[in-house]
């Protein structure tokens, strides 16, 4: 078990209290025991905080001005690790735990596994039962390719990236380095595009050829069946550091920036292209060829229509369903509420 100094050292924050103190791991505030670490990052659970038997809390130093006025039964001998964003900085410290007991895949390639003779495999990657690879197909280091997984043609594959089963990755896809990618996700399938052509004789959707690939950065994680559509010329591209939930769809030609965040079932359309550290709720959905200024936040449910210009904003908006028509015309009169309203506070003042 680390001290909490060596935990302190090792994470950069402040230390208040025994550096010699054991820790063993992390728990919530309610259930934490005096070998154990919590965390402290919201004002309203301060009393809470004071009341845990946590050996060892994460907070911020106002919060630990807070805790140190107002002690709880439970505070004696605990250590506080003072940082500047204690959410972010329990989360690493949970990495750290959590790897002790997170499985480890051994190298080796199994014997079920079918790959291209094209393809050379790192002695430190790790091939799981009936992984299919097809030919071009390039490994970095440390990969993990776990069941029933699929990697097609002249696709490449970061070093210590890990790949869940049943997976697919279609051909010519470039995965970056330390991604993880969950089960059921689809990456690199065909963009939704068809062209109409009806006549009085007949009627077809003519199918339009997708050519493009899927570009993923480093440091991505996708969610389990979640599905990335290749570009239809040109690609779908996703930045370093996005983190993608479970169930999302990102079409054709798409373009995600680096640092984003978009909760499960959100949709993004075609050729949509989303900014840097913009922050996407559940289920929010977005028209096809819009851009999305960086840093922008779209609640849950929110459908956005038009391209976002200012950076930084917050956009929330749920419509009861209705007739289309029905909806434009409540659309216009919403816009225009606020000069109504204006008009009538003038209206009573001049009587």
């Amino acid at each position: 078990m680390p001290t909490a100094i060596e935990l302190a050292e090792q994470f950069q924050v402040s230390l208040v209290g025994d550096g010699s103190l054991l820790l063993q791991g992390l728990a919530p505030l309610e259930r934490a025991q005096s070998s154990q670490i919590s965390f402290l990052s919201n004002p309203l659970y301060r009393q809470q905080a004071s009341d845990s038997a946590a050996g060892g809390l994460i907070v911020s130093q106002a919060d630990l001005d807070f805790l140190q006025a107002n002690p709880g039964g439970n505070s004696a001998g605990r250590v506080f690790f003072v940082s500047k964003n204690p959410y972010a900085t329990f989360a690493r410290m949970a990495q750290h735990f959590a790897k002790a007991s997170a499985p480890v895949y051994a190298p080796g390639v199994h014997p079920s596994a079918a790959i291209d003779s094209s393809v050379s495999i790192p002695v430190s990657c790790h091939i799981g039962p009936f992984v299919q690879i097809g030919p071009g197909v390039k490994l970095g280091e440390r990969v993990v390719l776990l069941g029933n997984t699929s990697v097609a043609r002249n696709s490449n594959i970061g070093s210590d990236t890990l790949i869940y089963p049943n997976v697919s990755v279609y051909s010519e896809t470039k995965l970056g380095e330390r991604c993880i990618i969950h089960s059921g996700a689809v990456i690199g399938a065909d963009g939704f595009g068809f062209a109409p052509d009806f006549s009085a004789t007949g009627a077809e959707w003519v199918k339009i050829p997708q050519t493009g690939a899927v570009v993923i950065g480093n440091d991505v994680e996708v969610g389990a069946s979640s599905t990335i559509d290749r570009g239809a010329m040109s690609d779908t591209i996703i930045g370093n550091g996005t983190k993608i939930d479970n169930q999302v769809q990102i079409a054709h030609n798409v373009v995600v920036g680096n640092c984003c965040v978009i909760a499960g079932c959100a949709a993004i359309s075609g050729s949509t292209k989303i900014g840097n550290f913009c922050i996407i709720g559940g289920a929010a959905n977005f028209a096809g060829h819009l851009t999305i200024a960086d840093r922008t936040t779209v609640s849950g449910n929110t459908s956005i229509i038009r391209s976002i210009t200012e950076p930084g904003q917050h956009y929330t908006g749920v419509y009861p369903s209705m007739l289309h028509s029905a909806w434009e015309k409540n659309a216009a009169i919403l816009r225009g509420l606020d000069k109504i309203r204006q008009r009538l506070r003038l209206l009573d003042k001049s009587k």
